[in-house]
């Protein structure tokens, strides 16, 4: 598809974009192929209040590095730098993980090692805690110590499950939360706009996102209208976690980057999809 094709596709059209972190960079790949662009962050991401409990993890690692790594996300691995700066490790940290095995979940995780010069020495099969767990099954690790970034804080059962089964035992940290970032006010007039087909497409970043939309439409009795909006408007998922999340509440996921899963390449796939659909 060139790139005046791609301006065809969005000329004239609606995107809701519900991102934060990247909201502006999201916003103007869209507003600059003729996207009028409904900007509503509906999370932010925020350091850990449990400063403590971070920093005790950093401490671990720096002392003891664990025989293998999982990074869920590389706003994670960011964070992680981040306080271990403020507490003076940041080049023990980075030494100490230099010399561990490292398994990414996607490709995120392995640019944000790239900046400090590091590579993944294992990628999962696929992006999602289910890859991880396939890739973990091939590998040895002698019933040692495996430290997990997790996606936000939000415990991760199966992994947990998986890895107690396997004998190891799992270091946990959490380095970011999510909160809400839009008010309610905001979200529901999104909701109220997605019922009278006033988007005509959506492009969803991270599961966040779909849970606070979720959370918001329940306790304003939305959920009827929010379920009606989504099934006319074009739904898009930057990866194969947003796309489960929605699957996972029954909505519909009309399409989804392969194989890279960064903001240009939804671009893309939403352009094809409304493009078709003109």
């Amino acid at each position: 598809m060139t790139e005046k094709v791609v301006e065809q596709a969005f000329a004239g059209r609606s995107v809701a974009v519900p991102e934060t972190r990247q909201l502006d960079v999201l916003a103007d790949l869209l507003e600059a192929r003729g996207a009028d662009v409904v900007r509503c962050p509906l999370v932010a991401i925020k350091d850990s209040p449990d400063a403590d409990a971070v920093t005790a993890w950093l401490a671990r690692f720096v002392a003891e590095p664990p025989a293998l790594l999982v990074i869920y996300t590389g706003e994670g691995l960011e964070r992680l730098l981040g306080f271990a700066e403020r507490v003076g490790i940041r080049d023990e940290f980075a030494a100490a993980l230099a010399r561990t095995r490292k398994l990414s979940r996607g490709p995120k995780p392995k640019r944000a090692l790239r900046r400090l010069a590091l590579t993944p020495e294992i990628e999962a099969s696929a992006p999602t805690t289910a890859g991880i767990i396939a890739t973990l099954d091939g590998l040895e690790f002698d019933d040692g110590r495996i430290a997990v970034q997790r996606y936000g804080a939000e415990p991760i059962p199966e992994l947990e499950q998986y890895l107690a089964a396997r004998g190891a035992h799992a270091d946990w940290v959490s380095p970011y939360v999510y909160a809400s970032a839009a008010d309610d006010a905001e979200v529901v007039a999104l909701i109220e706009r997605l019922e009278r087909g006033g988007v005509d497409a959506i492009a969803f970043t991270s599961k966040a996102q779909i849970e606070r939309l979720m959370a918001v439409a329940r306790e304003r009795g939305l959920l009827d209208a929010l379920e009606h909006g989504l099934k006319r408007t074009y739904v898009a998922a930057v990866g194969p976690v947003a796309a489960e999340a929605l699957a996972a509440v029954g909505v519909t996921v009309d399409a989804m980057p392969t194989g890279s899963y960064f903001m240009k390449p939804l671009v893309r796939v939403l352009a094809e999809g409304l493009a078709a659909r003109a």
